[in-house]
Protein backbone atom coordinates (compact mmCIF):
# COMPACT_ATOMS: atom_id res chain seq x y z
CA UNK A 1 0.00 0.00 0.00
CA UNK A 2 1.36 3.52 -0.97
CA UNK A 3 0.41 6.90 0.14
CA UNK A 4 -1.40 8.91 -2.71
CA UNK A 5 -0.03 12.26 -2.49
CA UNK A 6 -1.44 15.82 -3.14
CA UNK A 7 0.88 16.84 -5.47
CA UNK A 8 0.35 20.54 -3.95
CA UNK A 9 1.84 19.54 -0.82
CA UNK A 10 5.06 20.39 0.12
CA UNK A 11 8.54 18.89 -0.22
CA UNK A 12 8.11 18.82 3.72
CA UNK A 13 4.48 17.12 3.40
CA UNK A 14 5.42 14.66 0.80
CA UNK A 15 8.42 13.86 3.28
CA UNK A 16 6.55 12.90 6.39
CA UNK A 17 3.32 11.40 4.13
CA UNK A 18 5.99 9.14 2.50
CA UNK A 19 8.09 7.89 6.05
CA UNK A 20 4.09 7.66 7.81
CA UNK A 21 3.34 5.12 4.91
CA UNK A 22 6.71 3.24 5.71
CA UNK A 23 5.95 2.78 9.55
CA UNK A 24 2.39 1.63 8.83
CA UNK A 25 3.36 -0.83 6.20
CA UNK A 26 5.64 -2.14 7.94
CA UNK A 27 4.22 -2.08 11.40
CA UNK A 28 2.94 -5.64 11.44
CA UNK A 29 6.97 -7.05 10.58
CA UNK A 30 7.45 -4.87 13.70
CA UNK A 31 4.78 -6.57 16.34
CA UNK A 32 5.78 -9.74 14.66
CA UNK A 33 9.63 -9.58 15.32
CA UNK A 34 8.67 -9.22 19.07
CA UNK A 35 7.90 -12.72 19.67
CA UNK A 36 10.99 -13.85 17.91
CA UNK A 37 14.83 -14.30 17.84
CA UNK A 38 16.36 -11.63 16.59
CA UNK A 39 17.55 -11.92 13.16
CA UNK A 40 21.36 -12.17 12.62
CA UNK A 41 22.78 -9.14 10.62
CA UNK A 42 22.67 -10.85 7.25
CA UNK A 43 20.73 -11.50 5.14
CA UNK A 44 17.86 -9.03 6.67
CA UNK A 45 14.55 -10.29 6.67
CA UNK A 46 13.46 -9.85 2.92
CA UNK A 47 16.49 -12.28 1.82
CA UNK A 48 15.52 -14.61 3.92
CA UNK A 49 12.27 -14.98 3.15
CA UNK A 50 13.39 -16.54 -0.03
CA UNK A 51 16.02 -18.59 1.58
CA UNK A 52 12.89 -19.98 4.59
CA UNK A 53 10.67 -21.13 1.62
CA UNK A 54 13.91 -22.60 -0.12
CA UNK A 55 14.82 -24.49 3.16
CA UNK A 56 10.88 -25.40 3.69
CA UNK A 57 11.33 -27.47 0.54
CA UNK A 58 13.54 -29.77 1.95
CA UNK A 59 11.79 -30.36 5.24
CA UNK A 60 9.30 -32.62 5.53
CA UNK A 61 8.29 -31.40 8.78
CA UNK A 62 7.93 -28.15 7.86
CA UNK A 63 4.73 -29.31 5.47
CA UNK A 64 2.21 -28.05 8.24
CA UNK A 65 4.06 -24.87 9.52
CA UNK A 66 2.14 -22.13 9.01
CA UNK A 67 3.97 -19.12 7.17
CA UNK A 68 5.14 -15.93 8.76
CA UNK A 69 2.66 -13.72 5.68
CA UNK A 70 -0.16 -15.73 7.45
CA UNK A 71 0.50 -15.12 11.06
CA UNK A 72 1.57 -11.55 10.32
CA UNK A 73 -1.89 -11.15 8.46
CA UNK A 74 -3.89 -12.27 11.92
CA UNK A 75 -1.85 -9.82 14.21
CA UNK A 76 -3.86 -7.27 16.06
CA UNK A 77 -2.03 -4.29 14.81
CA UNK A 78 -1.68 -3.16 18.60
CA UNK A 79 1.29 -3.79 20.72
CA UNK A 80 0.76 -6.62 23.35
CA UNK A 81 1.77 -7.80 26.23
CA UNK A 82 4.58 -10.34 25.96
CA UNK A 83 5.63 -12.10 29.38
CA UNK A 84 9.07 -12.98 27.75
CA UNK A 85 9.49 -10.93 24.42
CA UNK A 86 12.63 -12.56 22.21
CA UNK A 87 13.04 -9.31 20.79
CA UNK A 88 14.15 -6.80 23.29
CA UNK A 89 15.33 -4.30 20.16
CA UNK A 90 11.42 -4.82 18.43
CA UNK A 91 9.27 -4.25 21.60
CA UNK A 92 11.63 -0.86 22.53
CA UNK A 93 11.51 0.30 18.78
CA UNK A 94 7.90 -0.20 19.07
CA UNK A 95 6.98 1.41 21.88
CA UNK A 96 9.10 4.45 21.36
CA UNK A 97 7.29 4.80 17.80
CA UNK A 98 4.20 4.20 19.20
CA UNK A 99 4.78 7.02 21.87
CA UNK A 100 6.50 9.52 19.84
CA UNK A 101 3.52 9.14 16.76
CA UNK A 102 0.57 9.16 19.35
CA UNK A 103 2.04 12.49 21.19
CA UNK A 104 2.68 13.79 17.68
CA UNK A 105 -1.09 13.45 16.62
CA UNK A 106 -2.17 14.90 19.65
CA UNK A 107 0.00 17.93 19.21
CA UNK A 108 -0.91 17.93 15.57
CA UNK A 109 -4.75 17.97 16.98
CA UNK A 110 -4.12 20.94 18.94
CA UNK A 111 -2.79 22.93 16.66
CA UNK A 112 -4.92 22.75 13.07
CA UNK A 113 -8.11 20.68 14.82
CA UNK A 114 -11.36 23.09 15.17
CA UNK A 115 -13.01 22.47 18.72
CA UNK A 116 -15.73 19.99 18.76
CA UNK A 117 -18.93 22.21 18.82
CA UNK A 118 -21.45 19.43 19.04
CA UNK A 119 -21.69 15.71 19.53
CA UNK A 120 -21.49 14.54 15.73
CA UNK A 121 -18.09 16.18 16.20
CA UNK A 122 -17.59 14.23 19.66
CA UNK A 123 -18.06 10.72 17.71
CA UNK A 124 -16.57 12.00 14.64
CA UNK A 125 -13.90 9.39 13.53
CA UNK A 126 -12.29 11.50 11.35
CA UNK A 127 -11.59 13.69 14.57
CA UNK A 128 -8.69 12.72 16.81
CA UNK A 129 -9.85 12.27 20.11
CA UNK A 130 -7.27 13.32 22.91
CA UNK A 131 -6.43 10.75 25.51
CA UNK A 132 -8.64 11.88 28.37
CA UNK A 133 -9.06 11.14 32.55
CA UNK A 134 -12.19 11.86 34.78
CA UNK A 135 -11.40 12.18 38.76
CA UNK A 136 -14.30 10.19 40.26
CA UNK A 137 -13.26 10.50 43.73
CA UNK A 138 -11.02 7.17 45.14
CA UNK A 139 -10.85 6.13 41.25
CA UNK A 140 -10.04 7.65 37.86
CA UNK A 141 -12.04 6.60 34.54
CA UNK A 142 -9.43 7.44 31.38
CA UNK A 143 -10.08 7.15 27.95
CA UNK A 144 -7.40 6.53 25.14
CA UNK A 145 -9.36 8.61 22.60
CA UNK A 146 -8.40 7.92 19.26
CA UNK A 147 -4.80 6.18 20.60
CA UNK A 148 -7.25 3.14 20.90
CA UNK A 149 -7.63 2.52 17.36
CA UNK A 150 -3.67 1.55 18.26
CA UNK A 151 -0.36 3.68 15.51
CA UNK A 152 -2.01 2.21 11.76
CA UNK A 153 -4.74 4.84 12.42
CA UNK A 154 -2.58 7.31 13.52
CA UNK A 155 -0.13 7.16 10.45
CA UNK A 156 -3.17 6.99 8.36
CA UNK A 157 -4.49 10.16 10.29
CA UNK A 158 -1.59 12.02 10.32
CA UNK A 159 -1.20 11.75 6.57
CA UNK A 160 -3.99 12.91 5.80
CA UNK A 161 -3.25 16.18 7.78
CA UNK A 162 0.37 16.39 6.27
CA UNK A 163 -0.90 16.52 2.86
CA UNK A 164 -3.89 18.54 3.72
CA UNK A 165 -6.48 16.11 2.69
CA UNK A 166 -9.73 18.10 2.28
CA UNK A 167 -12.32 17.55 5.80
CA UNK A 168 -14.39 20.51 5.72
CA UNK A 169 -13.74 22.93 8.03
CA UNK A 170 -12.29 19.89 10.46
CA UNK A 171 -8.61 21.43 10.26
CA UNK A 172 -6.76 24.15 9.45
CA UNK A 173 -3.37 23.80 7.55
CA UNK A 174 -0.24 23.11 9.60
CA UNK A 175 2.17 25.85 10.29
CA UNK A 176 5.05 25.53 8.07
CA UNK A 177 7.66 25.68 11.42
CA UNK A 178 5.47 22.61 13.06
CA UNK A 179 5.44 20.78 9.57
CA UNK A 180 9.14 20.27 9.55
CA UNK A 181 8.32 19.41 13.26
CA UNK A 182 6.29 16.07 11.73
CA UNK A 183 8.57 15.55 9.14
CA UNK A 184 11.32 15.31 11.55
CA UNK A 185 9.39 12.82 13.72
CA UNK A 186 8.26 10.81 11.41
CA UNK A 187 11.69 10.39 9.68
CA UNK A 188 12.71 9.13 12.97
CA UNK A 189 9.76 6.69 13.41
CA UNK A 190 10.61 5.43 9.80
CA UNK A 191 14.52 5.08 10.55
CA UNK A 192 13.74 3.41 14.12
CA UNK A 193 11.33 0.72 12.39
CA UNK A 194 13.91 -0.27 9.51
CA UNK A 195 17.02 -0.13 12.28
CA UNK A 196 14.79 -2.45 14.35
CA UNK A 197 14.19 -4.77 11.44
CA UNK A 198 17.59 -4.73 9.64
CA UNK A 199 16.00 -3.11 6.94
CA UNK A 200 17.82 0.05 7.16
CA UNK A 201 21.19 1.52 5.03
CA UNK A 202 24.48 -0.78 5.90
CA UNK A 203 26.90 -3.21 4.02
CA UNK A 204 28.11 -5.98 6.22
CA UNK A 205 30.91 -8.38 5.51
CA UNK A 206 29.70 -12.30 5.48
CA UNK A 207 30.97 -14.79 7.28
CA UNK A 208 31.56 -16.95 4.32
CA UNK A 209 33.46 -16.36 1.31
CA UNK A 210 32.52 -16.16 -2.57
CA UNK A 211 31.81 -20.50 -3.55
CA UNK A 212 33.08 -19.63 -6.87
CA UNK A 213 35.94 -17.73 -6.84
CA UNK A 214 36.95 -17.68 -2.66
CA UNK A 215 36.40 -13.62 -2.65
CA UNK A 216 34.96 -11.61 0.00
CA UNK A 217 31.52 -10.86 0.01
CA UNK A 218 29.68 -7.95 1.18
CA UNK A 219 25.87 -7.38 1.55
CA UNK A 220 24.03 -4.06 1.51
CA UNK A 221 20.84 -2.82 2.50
CA UNK A 222 18.79 0.27 2.09
CA UNK A 223 16.01 1.33 2.80
CA UNK A 224 13.04 0.70 0.40
CA UNK A 225 15.45 -0.97 -1.62
CA UNK A 226 15.78 -4.90 -2.84
CA UNK A 227 19.18 -6.31 -0.81
CA UNK A 228 21.75 -7.64 -2.45
CA UNK A 229 25.34 -9.32 -2.10
CA UNK A 230 28.36 -8.03 -4.17
CA UNK A 231 31.98 -10.08 -4.87
CA UNK A 232 34.28 -7.85 -5.19
CA UNK A 233 36.80 -9.98 -7.44
CA UNK A 234 34.32 -8.35 -10.43
CA UNK A 235 35.61 -9.93 -13.63
CA UNK A 236 37.46 -12.64 -12.26
CA UNK A 237 34.82 -14.15 -10.26
CA UNK A 238 33.25 -17.07 -12.52
CA UNK A 239 29.93 -16.57 -10.79
CA UNK A 240 27.00 -17.08 -12.70
CA UNK A 241 25.82 -13.06 -12.03
CA UNK A 242 25.40 -10.06 -13.29
CA UNK A 243 28.57 -7.78 -13.63
CA UNK A 244 27.60 -4.53 -11.98
CA UNK A 245 30.31 -1.55 -11.67
CA UNK A 246 33.46 -4.47 -11.65
CA UNK A 247 31.20 -6.10 -8.99
CA UNK A 248 29.18 -9.22 -9.18
CA UNK A 249 26.18 -8.77 -7.74
CA UNK A 250 23.23 -11.21 -6.18
CA UNK A 251 19.94 -9.49 -5.70
CA UNK A 252 16.38 -10.07 -4.04
CA UNK A 253 15.56 -13.70 -5.30
CA UNK A 254 19.07 -14.40 -7.13
CA UNK A 255 20.24 -14.35 -3.59
CA UNK A 256 18.63 -18.04 -3.53
CA UNK A 257 21.32 -19.15 -6.42
CA UNK A 258 24.39 -17.42 -3.74
CA UNK A 259 22.66 -19.14 -0.92
CA UNK A 260 22.58 -22.60 -2.94
CA UNK A 261 26.39 -22.25 -3.65
CA UNK A 262 27.67 -21.32 -0.11
CA UNK A 263 25.82 -24.54 0.97
CA UNK A 264 27.42 -27.05 -1.83
CA UNK A 265 30.65 -25.23 -1.20
CA UNK A 266 30.56 -26.14 2.57
CA UNK A 267 29.54 -29.79 1.76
Amino acid sequence: MTTALNHAATPVAHRAAVDLAAVREQWGDLLAAISRRPAAEWPPREARGFLDRLAADDRAEDDDATPVEAVVGRLPLSIREHPAPLNLDALDAALSVERDLFDLADAVAEQVQRPAVDEYDRSNLACWHLPTSRDIGPAVVASAGSRAYGLHWAAVWLEGRALGEPAGDLFGPIPAPFAEHVASVAGRARRTVEQALNRDSRSTTLDYPCPWCGGPLTGVTQAGAIPAVFCARGEQCPAPAVLDRQRRVWQGAELVDLWLGVVAARE
